[in-house]
């Protein structure tokens, strides 16, 4: 497929783009073979060749979402550099206005 000067002006004014006189000469073999490409994709696509998203079968490695037993407060806390009303205390990294 080949595009006239007059075409890549068109796309370049839908792209907002301007585009000098050099530039659309420039452009227009490009696109062509671009839109070659496309053509050539398009023909390679059967109708009984389902769409894909992804080349392999994928399967959810999710966990069952169930509950169980936690580390105590304790425990957890026992490690931790500062504790300040049973919480993890952490510099504060944003000023409080008013």
């Amino acid at each position: 497929m080949s595009l006239s000067p007059d075409e890549v002006r068109h796309v370049a004014r839908l792209a907002r783009l301007a585009l000098s006189d050099d530039e659309v000469a420039d452009l227009a073999p490009q696109l062509s073979e671009i839109l070659g490409y496309a053509e050539q994709v398009g023909e390679v696509a059967a109708d009984e060749v389902p769409p894909t998203v992804h080349p392999f079968a994928l399967k959810d490695v999710t966990r069952p979402d169930e509950p169980r037993p936690s580390l105590r407060r304790e425990d957890i806390l026992a490690g931790a550099p500062a504790v300040e009303q049973d919480r993890f205390a952490v510099p504060r990294i944003v000023a409080e206005e008013g």
